[in-house]
């Protein structure tokens, strides 16, 4: 599905980027990001899909998704919290 074509479905449902992402435990900015390429992938097109469907039909989509424990993903990375890039490297004692 095209980006756009993604926006305006989140917009039939009366939904943002950051309030998708929150239902879907995703960082707004992953989402966002997929402007630059121009398609989203499938899975979460099927998921702004049947949530407009449910929502158009009067189905409470968000009581509906709350039945799945959502958790925030990880950050990745190897950096620690409070500290950028995480741990320097020990230098290697090479003998070539």
């Amino acid at each position: 599905m095209l980006y756009t074509e993604f926006i305006a479905e989140l917009g039939k449902a009366g939904l943002s980027v950051r309030a998708f992402a929150e239902l879907t435990g995703m960082n707004p900015n992953s989402i966002s990001n997929y402007a630059r390429t121009g398609e989203v992938p499938t899975h979460l097109s099927l998921i702004a899909v049947l949530i407009v469907s449910v929502s158009e039909m009067g189905g409470d989509y968000r009581r509906i998704m709350s039945k799945v424990g959502v958790t925030l993903k990880k950050p990745r990375g190897g950096a620690r919290q409070g500290h950028f890039g995480g741990d320097r490297q020990n230098n290697l004692d090479l003998k070539a």
